[in-house]
């Protein structure tokens, strides 16, 4: 069988009843469908099957290995089904010369240079690309240079501003009842020095150690 001088990648979707098969672009997977070309070999083969589900016993036996026997011959007709698919395939698609690649016209060739845009990228598009991902990279840039907590105490505990109901285990924000079950909540002492939140009277604040004012 002579060299396809074609696309690199097709599927062959023929079958006993005919030929037919798929071209894809090399640089993006978009296909072309050709024609479907009935198999003269299947369709008798068809027939003699029909005859011999209808009588049956020999007939029916025949009609079988007749089939049989056209698949394992098939091949120079599916060969040249295979060629004239080609031919007709070959419209759809341009060849850049540079690279040699088969290319679908709407979405990988640049006209303006008679080139695939593997070999010739198209200038708006990458033009387009290249704005997009630099926008998104300052937007991420931008967003590193801005102080979005300054109005956040990173001092302060984050567990200071929730307390748990000794009752119900409701978490609470603070108050003297819960809010969940209306149980009265420990009262809470404030450190004058650090500003640490102890839920006990005690002397001293164990996390600065400043004697407390209760």
């Amino acid at each position: 069988m002579a060299i396809i001088k074609f696309v690199a990648n097709y599927d062959d979707l023929s079958t006993d009843r005919g030929y037919q098969f798929k071209f894809h672009c090399d640089k993006c997977g978009n296909g072309h469908l050709s024609s479907f070309e009935t198999s003269v070999t299947g369709v008798v083969g068809g027939l003699l099957r029909t005859a011999g589900n209808l009588f049956g016993g020999v007939l029916g036996r025949v009609g079988n290995s007749t089939y049989e026997i056209q698949r394992a011959i098939g091949g120079k007709a599916h060969d040249d089904a295979l060629m004239r698919a080609v031919e007709e395939g070959k419209k759809y698609f341009k060849q850049c010369s540079r690279c040699g690649k088969w290319v679908c016209p709407d979405v990988c060739w640049n006209a303006e240079r008679s080139l695939c845009e593997n070999c010739a990228p198209d200038e708006t598009e990458e033009l387009a690309a290249a704005q997009a991902q630099a926008t998104s990279e300052q937007i991420h840039a931008k967003a590193r240079e801005t102080n979005f907590v300054k109005e956040v105490d990173m001092t302060r505990k984050a567990t200071a501003a929730l307390q748990t109901c000794g009752n119900c285990g409701a978490q609470t924000k603070g108050g003297k009842f819960c809010p969940e079950c209306g149980a009265p909540l420990p009262a809470k002492y404030d450190c004058s020095s650090c500003g640490a939140q102890n839920e006990a009277a005690v002397q001293f604040c164990p996390e600065c150690g400043n004697k407390m004012s209760l």
